[in-house]
C-alpha cells in the first residue's frame, strides 16, 4: 500500500488558483465520495493556503492529472499557467503532510491554525468512510508530530502578527495582563484583532471609541465593549492600561497634552500604547513622559521579523523530530504490507510440522511425556528454520523486495489458487 499526495499551496500556485479550489465544509463529502470509488482510502486538507488530496493506493499516484481532473469538473475549469499541482508518493508524501502538521510548511513558519484544519480533514474522512488503516495512521502520526515539534521546539513560541506581537510587548512591559483595561481607537479590523488578542491572554475591560459613534457602536458589541464619545478620550485613557490605536486620521489623535493630562490622573500606573496606524497616531514625543511606553508599527514589525528569524532557525529540530515519525510511520506501513506473508509462511510450515507428526506419532507407542517432548522439538526446529526469512521479511526498508519472492518460493499465492479452486467446485 501506498501513500500520495496530490495538492497546490502558497508555494506553487497564486491566490486565484488556490482560492477556486478551496473546498467548503459541505463541499467535502461529494469530492471524497468520488475518490472512495476510485482509490483504497482518501483524505483532504483545504485551507486558503492549501489544498491536498491524500489517497492510499496499491502502487501510489505518481501523475496527478486524475485527481486534478476531478478536482476541475466539481469546482470549474480554472486557467492556470504552468503546473502548480505537485505529486508525492510514499515517504515523500508522508513528510510532507507530518511537516504540513508541524507548521514547517505554512506561510508564516510554526503558526497554530494549521495542526486543527489536519484534523477536520481526519474527521471529514471518517465521516465520509474514506478512511483505511494507513490513511487513519497516517493522519494519527501527523497530528501527534505536529504537537511534538510545539511541544519540543521553539517554532511556535515567538509572536509574529501584529496582534501578537502586542501581546508579547504587552507582557513584558505590564506583567501579568489578568483583569487590565484596554482601550480600542479607531473600528478597523487591526485593533479589533488585537483587542481579542489582548481579551484572550486575560486583558479584562474593554473601551471601544472612534470618530464615528456608529462604528463604534458595532465594534462594541463585537467585542462585548463599552463605547466611549470620541471627545472623552483623555479620560478614557487615563482609565486604560493598554491603548491601541488604529484610525484613518492624517494627523495625530493622541498628542503630549492629552497623554500628560491622563498620566496627571494615573498616580505611578505605567501605560502602554501601542500605535498600528499609517500615518501614526501618536504623537512619538510622548516617548519621553514618566511611565509611558510607546510603540509603532515599524517597532511591532520588528519585533515579529525577529521572531520570524527565531521560529525559521527551530526548522531544522523540528525536521529532525519529523523524520524520526515518517521512519516509524513507514516501518508500520512496511509492516503492514509484509504481515499476510509471514503469517502464510507460518500457517504452512505449521500445518506441513503437524500433518507430519500426527503420521509419525500414529506408527509408535510412545508415552504422553514423550509425544510431547517430540511436538517441542518440531515446534523449535520450525521456528528456527523460518526465523531468518521472518526476519529478512520484517526488515524496515528491505523487507518488501523479498515478498513476492518468499511468495513464490513457498507457494502461497498457487495455495491460495488452489484453495479458492476447491471452494468454487464445492
Amino acid at each position: 500500500m501506498q501513500i500520495s499526495v496530490i495538492g497546490i499551496s502558497h508555494k506553487t500556485a497564486p491566490v486565484a488558483v488556490r482560492e477556486h479550489f478551496t473546498f467548503a465544509a459541505d463541499e467535502l463529502p461529494p469530492l471524497l465520495a468520488r475518490l472512495g470509488e476510485r482509490y483504497a482510502g482518501a483524505a483532504v486538507i483545504s485551507t486558503c493556503n492549501r489544498t491536498e488530496v491524500y489517497v492510499a493506493s496499491a502502487r501510489g499516484v505518481g501523475d496527478p492529472r486524475p485527481i486534478v481532473a476531478l478536482l476541475s469538473e466539481l469546482k470549474g475549469d480554472v486557467a492556470m499557467e504552468g503546473a502548480p499541482f505537485f505529486a508525492l508518493t510514499g515517504r515523500d508524501a508522508a513528510r510532507h503532510l507530518f511537516r504540513v502538521a508541524g507548521g514547517v510548511e505554512s506561510m508564516v513558519v510554526g503558526e497554530s491554525e494549521i495542526l486543527g484544519q489536519v484534523r477536520v480533514a481526519f474527521t471529514a474522512a471518517t465521516a465520509a468512510g474514506t478512511l483505511t488503516p494507513a490513511i487513519s495512521r497516517l493522519f494519527h502520526t501527523a497530528i501527534r508530530a505536529g504537537r511534538k515539534v510545539r511541544a519540543q521546539t521553539e517554532i511556535s513560541r515567538y509572536a509574529v502578527s501584529v496582534s501578537s506581537t502586542a501581546v508579547e510587548l504587552a507582557r513584558e512591559t505590564l506583567g501579568d495582563l489578568s483583569g487590565l483595561t484596554v482601550l480600542i481607537i479607531g473600528a478597523g479590523e487591526a485593533g479589533r484583532l488585537t483587542a481579542a488578542a489582548l481579551a484572550r491572554n486575560g486583558a479584562g475591560r474593554m473601551l471601544v471609541t472612534s470618530r464615528t459613534p456608529g462604528r463604534t457602536a458595532d465594534l462594541a458589541a463585537t467585542l462585548a465593549a463599552e463605547a466611549v464619545a470620541f471627545d472623552d478620550r483623555a479620560d478614557a485613557i487615563a482609565a486604560a492600561d493598554i491603548v491601541i490605536s488604529s484610525t484613518a486620521a492624517p494627523g495625530f489623535v493622541i498628542d503630549g497634552a492629552i497623554v500628560e493630562r491622563a498620566m496627571s490622573a494615573r498616580g505611578e500606573r505605567p501605560l502602554l500604547l501601542v500605535d498600528i496606524a499609517v500615518p501614526r497616531d501618536i504623537d512619538p514625543s510622548i516617548r519621553t513622559l514618566p511611565g509611558v511606553h510607546l510603540y509603532d508599527i515599524d517597532e511591532l514589525q520588528a519585533v515579529a521579523e525577529r521572531n520570524r528569524s527565531r521560529r525559521r532557525s527551530a526548522v531544522s529540530q523540528a525536521e529532525k523530530l519529523i523524520d524520526e515519525d515518517v521512519a516509524k510511520f513507514q516501518d508500520w506501513l512496511h509492516s503492514l504490507e509484509t504481515l499476510p506473508t509471514v503469517a502464510s509462511i507460518r500457517e504452512q510450515a505449521e500445518a506441513v510440522r503437524v500433518a507430519e507428526l500426527a503420521r509419525t506419532l500414529a506408527k509408535t507407542t510412545m508415552n504422553a511425556a514423550d509425544r510431547k517432548r517430540v511436538e517441542a522439538m518440531t515446534s523449535a526446529i520450525v521456528k528456527k528454520l523460518l526465523h531468518t526469512p521472518i526476519a529478512t521479511l520484517k526488515k524496515p526498508g528491505e523487507g518488501e523486495r523479498y515478498v513476492q519472492a518468499a511468495r513464490g518460493l513457498f507457494g502461497l499465492d498457487d495455495a491460495a489458487d488452489a484453495a479458492s479452486g476447491s471452494e468454487v467446485a464445492e
